[in-house]
């Protein structure tokens, strides 16, 4: 008896041993004694392969418990086990993946070689660079070179990923100092969340997701998702706020995805599924967006036109497009203003030479000379990596790998960077998130630093302030990018009410408008992005006001600021002044500069509209000096404004001057910024009949 069940137990292994050698297929000749469990699993293995040979990725996710019910009756079929591990590699759970590709790549099967290519994909996705180049070079080796074609296809494959896993070790190994952050789920769910975008001053943020209370509820069957809709949420007490669907007329049954926002926050630019696939924009009134407009054919094309971003002047717009060309691949253009609503022929940009593979999720930063992209094609790690170029000569310069832990051997795209590049958002699929695409924050922090001993801690005291006795080097958040946002709400001087009012933004140096914007019209916000390195003018004007100057200087600031300043405009009522800021005169003299002609002309513009406008130009100067010599300084200033108003044409008998000398100040003169401000000329009303 014993020796019987010996023998026994010998063939069952024996058998077993058979079974794990070889490809078993699932047929009746492998399992004679179960065919009810065959029945069954087969029924399983369909399911899941209809699913899976769908081709998206939410499919076959979907795909998988099928799968793997019928693995568990048969282990040991190689396309099973490719199938289970390519679906892996497509969820949120792609270190699974490698069990079974190496159990495929284990049997002998025609599956073989699609088992090490896959092998190669999964440790890359999983760190491990050079297991997968092991298996890449597999893969390659065992290509056939009689198949002229696919050798030539599988080899160019081979090379790319093998590059990209040289290149995903040099960056891990030199990561970049960031923290990056889930934004968790409030924002996030299972379902997938992309292309973040957020206004300048990062208090609102607008995305794309897929999830069920979509407009009209809308199912595609066949990638087995909903339909994509825009959604917002805002920043509450540090916190993101539950995002909202933003409905009609913006979202629509069909797909409507944000393409990017105009720096204020104001226009929203979405992607509509019309002609290929269309670029439009929804402008806010007050507190509801408007109907979706085209951006028209100069823009648009019969091809796929994707992710906007506009300059912070609002003159050129950047998007992607894959007009063109033979391969279907995207590439960055951008088209210049024309008019009021109108858009020049779109022209490619020159950002990278590799024309074969894409770029996509294009972003200007609110500084005017950065780029943001994503492409598949250059130095990346792995999919698609996000790069930066910067505009200088007249050219953007080569694009710069954003590092890692930014970057992964997976796909990362919409990168957006607030305006004052303390921190980005972007949009990847990651170990740990809620389920898909999830969006992700970036904390930028400075250049690690060396700990300084006490003595140098404590001669930095003695220069400065007291800091702390104790030597410990904080992580430093970086502010690299110079601009200045200026913001706050146009209101009337008296009824202290909203004003939808007309601000233009003027180079003084070159005595030219370079950008123009509107207020809110029921909250008469505004907001102003301001890269560093100019000498600013910004009039604020509406129908039946009189205008307001102000002056913003950021020649030498070299870093991020905000500025709040609510703006006050005054009525055209006898006495009613107005301070004007971008007059400037030589120091110590009464001689304008060339950089007041901008708002010497603006003054003459408004005394050729309202030819009943009689005023008084007024001079003001701080306590330096001598109360006769600031008397005489200040009416000579007032004296050469009027004079100017005169050579081109205004009656002298519209107007007066007078010098006030330091009689009349508007702040302390103590401090450098009080005397700064009493320094002015002005203009009152002095008749309007």
């Amino acid at each position: 008896m014993k020796k019987y069940t010996l023998i026994l137990l010998a063939a069952m292994c024996a058998h077993l041993a058979f079974a794990q050698n070889q490809n078993v297929e699932f047929d009746k000749k492998f399992f004679p004694n179960d065919r009810d469990g065959l029945k069954k699993a087969r029924e399983q293995l369909l399911t899941g392969t209809d699913l899976y040979n769908v081709g998206f990725a939410s499919r076959k996710v979907e795909a998988l418990p099928y799968l793997l019910r019928a693995y568990d009756f048969n282990p040991n079929n190689a396309q099973l086990n490719i199938m289970i591990g390519d679906c892996y590699l497509r969820s949120a759970e792609k270190e699974k993946a490698v069990e079974y590709l190496e159990r495929a790549a284990a049997l002998p099967s025609p599956a073989k070689l699609q088992a090490y290519k896959l092998l190669g994909e999964a440790y890359h996705l999983n760190y491990e660079f050079d297991k997968a180049i092991g298996y890449f070079k597999e893969y390659r080796d065992r290509l056939d070179p009689g198949n002229a074609a696919d050798y030539a296809a599988g080899t160019k494959y081979v090379n790319k990923k093998i590059a990209e896993c040289e290149t995903a070790k040099e960056l891990v190994a030199n990561p970049v100092r960031v923290f990056i952050d889930n934004l968790g789920s409030v924002v996030n769910t299972k379902y997938p969340e992309y292309g973040p975008v957020i206004n300048a001053d990062g208090s609102a943020m607008y995305f794309t997701s897929c999830r069920p209370d979509v407009v009209g509820g809308t199912f595609d069957e066949d990638a087995g998702s909903y339909a994509e809709d825009i959604y917002v949420t805002t920043r509450e007490n540090g916190a993101w706020t539950q995002p909202k669907n933003l409905g009609e007329p913006i979202n629509t049954p069909d797909n409507d995805a944000v393409a990017g926002i105009s720096p204020d926050g104001e226009v929203l630019f979405v992607f509509f599924s019309e002609n290929g696939g269309d670029l439009g924009y929804s402008e806010l009134q007050g507190n509801k967006w408007s109907e979706k407009k085209s951006f028209g054919s100069a823009v648009n094309s019969p091809a796929h036109e994707a992710s906007a971003s506009l300059s912070p002047d609002g003159k050129t717009l950047y998007f992607v497009s894959n007009r063109g060309s033979a391969n279907g691949s995207h590439h960055i253009y951008c088209s210049k203003k024309a008019g009021k609503d109108g858009w020049q022929p779109a022209q490619p940009v020159s950002v990278t030479s590799v024309s074969e593979y894409d770029e996509r999720a294009v972003f200007i930063h609110p500084n005017g000379k950065t780029m943001y992209f994503s492409s598949n094609g250059l130095n990346t790690m792995g999919g698609y990596d996000i790069f930066r170029s910067d505009y200088e000569n007249g050219q953007w310069s080569t694009p710069v790998n954003m590092g890692y832990p930014i970057n992964t051997p997976d796909d990362d795209l919409f990168f957006m960077m607030s305006a004052s590049g303390r921190y980005a958002y972007f949009s990847s699929f990651r170990a740990g998130g809620q389920g898909s695409h999830d969006i992700y924050q970036i904390t930028f922090i400075g250049a690690e630093k060396h700990p300084m001993n006490a003595s140098e801690d404590n001669l930095i005291a003695y220069m400065q302030k007291p800091l702390s006795e104790i030597s410990v080097e904080k992580r430093v958040e970086e502010t690299s990018t110079a601009v200045t946002l200026l913001k706050g709400i146009v209101k009337d001087a008296k009824t202290k009410k909203p004003i939808l009012a007309k601000i233009d933004v003027t180079d003084n140096e070159l005595g030219e408008v370079i950008a123009s914007f509107e207020t809110n019209s029921q909250t008469g916000r505004y907001m102003v992005s301001l890269p560093s390195g100019k000498n600013y003018g910004l009039v604020v004007k509406a129908d039946n006001y009189l205008f307001y100057s102000e002056n913003i200087d950021v020649r030498g600031n070299a870093e991020y600021q905000e500025i709040y300043k609510d703006i006050e405009l005054n009525g055209l009522a006898v006495g009613a002044k107005v301070v004007l800021r971008n007059l400037f005169f030589e120091s110590g003299k009464a001689v304008l500069t060339k950089e007041s002609v901008t708002e010497l002309n603006r003054l003459l513009v408004m005394m050729t509209d309202m030819p009943k406008l009689r005023i008084e130009i007024s001079g003001h100067t701080d306590n330096v000096g001598s109360a006769a010599f600031n008397k005489k300084l200040s009416q000579e200033r007032a004296k050469a404004v009027v004079d100017y108003l005169v050579k081109d044409g205004i009656d002298i008998s519209r107007l007066t001057y007078v010098g006030y000398g330091f009689d009349q100040p508007v702040a302390d003169n103590k401090t450098a910024a009080g005397k700064a401000q009493n320094r002015r000329t002005e203009f009152k009303i002095i008749g309007n009949e």
